[in-house]
């Protein structure tokens, strides 16, 4: 068994992450971490996350820059579910020894280092660790995440959108003139587990927020190789992503070419689901899978696309063991799906 921690450990994500390592048959679950000042510190997990109350005998233990040595000595996996500060600032302490790190956040997506500071409002320093990091889309990189010693696990709505997009920019048929319109809505657990006014679920209302200016559209436009319109809203629901997507495709571009292309790159995996009508955002609660469909108008040349996953999941845990499922040498849909 490979022995595996998960530093911030008390978040929704954090959860998640502990209940997918706790059945998973090849990792162990050896210890949960949560900031040396957390209120959350010496908690059990089920006493915070009732629906692992019973399953999960682990406290949450402080975690001091003395622990950070040995973690990165004697675990296999480190899961880092902490804030985007947080990470850069460890990773130097945890990467680089016995240790594959599984970062989260989004400290280490960007390697532009401009772009990086102008949308997440701090420098990136950790240069050597910047440009070792891969990008964790574990249905599309696996190649690269497979000896990587560092993997930035992409954000939820890059996920999300990127997954429905990239089989269009690799067979060759995106009209890349006209950028891809993004509209995507996520639950409030997106926001994260400290209480805010702006995502009090009873203050919540469907609306736009991050309009032209969220950090993860050039995560989205870097990854796919080409620029897009990307707007988020929220949702007053707990959990999940809803992502439908605009694009115009080439000329000529035919029905049967858009579905080869979405068959090629996924009629063997299965995480991604190619679906038969429009995918709800029921339909991937509470499971690992991303749900595709898309509908074609050949006359105008615009393709729609809909795209749901779960935030926390999808979107962040189970893409994560996903990720620590190849970089060891196992299928990635290991212990994830039936």
């Amino acid at each position: 068994m490979l022995k595996t921690c998960i530093i911030g450990a008390s978040g929704y994500t954090g959860a998640e992450l502990a209940l997918l390592l706790q059945q998973h048959s090849q990792f162990e679950l050896s210890a949960l971490y949560v900031s040396e000042k957390s209120l959350d510190a010496h908690k059990q997990l089920g006493d915070l996350h009732g629906f692992l109350y019973g399953r999960i005998d682990l406290a949450l233990q402080p975690l001091k820059d003395a622990d950070m040595g040995l973690l990165a000595n004697e675990m296999d996996v480190i899961f880092l579910a902490t804030p985007h500060e947080a990470s850069h600032e460890w990773m130097d302490k945890l990467a680089g020894k016995k240790a594959v790190v599984m970062d989260l956040s989004g400290a280490f997506r960007l390697k532009n280092t401009a772009v990086f500071a102008q949308y997440y409002g701090f420098e990136n320093t950790q240069a050597h660790w910047l440009e070792q990091a891969v990008y964790g889309l574990a249905d599309w990189h696996q190649d690269a995440i497979k000896t990587a010693s560092v993997v930035a696990v992409p954000g939820c709505y890059p996920t999300a959108s990127l997954t429905a997009l990239k089989p269009l920019q690799e067979a060759g048929l995106l009209d890349i003139s006209h950028r891809p319109i993004i509209n995507a809505v996520s639950g409030v657990s997106g926001a994260g587990r400290k209480a805010a006014l702006n995502s009090s679920f009873t203050e919540v209302s469907l609306q736009a927020y991050g309009v032209l200016g969220h950090r993860h559209q050039p995560e989205i436009a870097t990854y796919l190789g080409n620029e897009v319109i990307f707007t988020p809203h929220l949702g007053n629901f707990k959990r999940g992503i809803l992502a439908t997507i605009t694009v115009k495709v080439k000329a000529a571009v035919s029905a049967e070419q858009i579905n080869q292309a979405y068959q090629l790159a996924y009629a063997s995996n299965p995480i991604v689901r190619l679906r038969n009508s429009w995918p709800k955002i029921d339909d991937v609660a509470h499971s690992p899978f991303c749900d595709l469909f898309w509908k074609y108008d050949e006359q105008s040349g615009y393709l729609v696309v809909g795209s749901a996953i779960d935030n926390l999941l999808k979107g962040a845990a189970s893409q994560a063991v996903q990720c620590a499922n190849l970089r060891f040498g196992f299928e990635s849909h290991l212990d994830l799906v039936g």
